[in-house]
């Protein structure tokens, strides 16, 4: 956000499809039509919001920041491309004419499935074709620091600021992110670095014909910001520079409460900072210390599902983990 003269910035915008919109794939709002509306993306399409990406570039580079599950149907459903995209099943005496999407003018159903044809291996509602004009990056957390966080907002008094009172285990995101980093690899968009060929790219059997991977952990970003932040920038693209972790000027300031106003109570820490700096103090707890301290916040029954949740996620993190940058 930082780099505004050389970057068109986007916080979340496929979220208004997979939440809102006719091609709604995430439950959460399924029964809630007055919060479908109140969104003001109730028609908002994975086309519609690749086209708005598209015209507010001004020339400039696009980046994105996103959740890989708001492209992939939730619970391993099997996946089709989006009615908007334009891969509508076709009978005998239909037409390929659309308009938004729908052919003919009619309206799709939601939720999903779509009446659409799937594409061979790709976990996602979006072609190959439109992935492969992304560069790839990705941020990891681990499960026992992000699922915490997550049911905290789920829960009174911030469930009333960010709107979500229930807490769903299956939009925690790391198989979608497994999947969706698989399927760019066997194909070849993104291919390890030679460094990091040990951690079972060669079992693929592929030729690197994209960028090379670039995956960064959390933690490492908060120890050592600087040196991430660089290196994300040297495998992306970007020129670095120092002042890409401040951001306490007003326009800044401004810049971040436009972005993060549509998903509000979910910043705050964010919105209520200036800059990024080595954290000071790392603390690994137990998991003992961590269950008797989610009991305390939670209850046992909520601290059980919160162990669960984290119990599952471990694994695809795990997996992950060993394709990030070394710091």
């Amino acid at each position: 956000m930082t780099r505004r003269d050389t970057l068109e910035c986007f916080h979340e915008p496929f979220g208004d499809a997979f939440y809102y919109g006719p091609e709604r794939l995430g439950s959460r709002y399924e029964d809630d039509i007055k919060g479908r509306e109140d969104s003001g993306f109730t028609q908002s399409t994975y086309q519609t919001i690749l086209d708005r990406i598209e015209r507010a570039s001004e020339g400039k580079r696009i980046f994105i920041k996103d959740m890989a599950y708001y492209l992939v149907p939730p619970d391993a459903k099997p996946p089709s491309i989006a009615p908007s995209l334009g891969r509508v099943k076709r009978g005998v005496g239909t037409s390929e004419a659309a308009v938004n999407g729908a052919p003919n003018g009619t309206t799709f159903q939601a939720p999903y499935p779509y009446n659409t044809d799937a594409e061979p291996n790709n976990p996602t509602v979006i072609p190959q074709d439109t992935l492969g004009k992304f560069h790839f990056a990705f941020l990891i957390r681990h499960p026992r620091s992000s699922i915490p966080s997550y049911y905290r907002c789920c829960q009174p008094p911030l469930d009333k600021v960010t709107g979500w009172y229930t807490f769903q285990p299956n939009e925690a995101g790391y198989d979608e992110l497994r999947r969706l980093f698989d399927y760019l690899r066997s194909i070849g968009q993104v291919a390890p670095a030679s460094s990091q060929a040990s951690t079972g790219a060669a079992a693929t059997g592929n030729v690197s014909r994209g960028v090379e991977v670039c995956v960064l952990d959390a933690d490492d970003l908060l120890d050592h910001p600087a040196e991430v932040v660089e290196a994300f920038c040297k495998s992306v693209g970007i020129e670095y520079t120092p002042d890409m972790l401040d951001w306490s000027t007003e326009a800044d300031q401004q810049q971040a409460r436009e972005a993060f106003s549509k998903w509000n109570g979910w910043h705050d820490d964010a919105l209520n900072s200036q800059d990024l700096k080595p954290r000071q103090h790392k603390k690994v707890k137990s998991v003992e210390d961590e269950n008797m301290e989610w009991v305390e916040k939670y209850g046992e029954d909520a601290a059980k599902v919160i162990r669960e949740t984290v119990d599952k996620n471990v694994e695809d993190y795990e997996y992950l983990k060993g394709f990030a940058m070394k710091f």
